[in-house]
């Protein structure tokens, strides 16, 4: 029997929102996280130093046959990626954060902004833009943090939820 992936109804934002890994260190998560950006037609942007090449077998194989069609851009580190995105809105991620993301009201354009899986984003960064840093709600006295693709896909959806309504 010949299965059809059923395609949902769903108003994609115009212009699109973005994902940005400040130097992902785990070729998985990034390869899934690449998946999920091919699957929304998420823009990735990627700063580097990452912990692996993108040639990692790891980051291919988690991002399956996907790659080409992940809107991907590489920037060298974060003030690059001010400079030539020039993001109108922008919103940090952070275990540290002391406001859910579903208290943030999100719009098309909106850039998601995650840190590395083991450090997360630097300090200098969330103090220069305490208004803009986000959490997921986790019980608490349970985990440090969550998973950095699961996060993203929580963030992600939580923001395409909003901005579909």
């Amino acid at each position: 029997m010949s299965r059809t992936r059923a395609v949902l109804p769903f108003r994609w934002p115009h212009p699109p929102l973005g994902v940005v890994l400040v130097e992902p260190e785990i070729p998985p998560n990034t390869g899934n996280i690449a998946r999920l950006c091919a699957a929304t037609q998420t823009p990735l942007h990627l700063i580097e130093p990452f912990g692996f090449t993108l040639g990692d077998r790891a980051v291919r194989r988690a991002g399956l046959d996907y790659w080409d069609k992940v809107p991907l851009h590489i920037h060298p580190h974060w003030s690059h990626f001010l400079e030539t995105i020039k993001p109108q809105r922008f919103f940090l991620f952070s275990t540290f954060a002391t406001r859910s993301l579903y208290e943030q009201t999100f719009a098309p354009g909106d850039y998601l902004v995650f840190g590395k899986e083991t450090k997360g984003l630097p300090e200098p960064l969330l103090a220069e833009w305490p208004d803009r840093v986000l959490g997921i709600p986790m019980q608490p006295d349970s985990v440090r943090s969550l998973n950095l693709s699961t996060s993203v896909g929580v963030a992600l959806y939580e923001a395409l939820r909003q901005v579909n309504t």
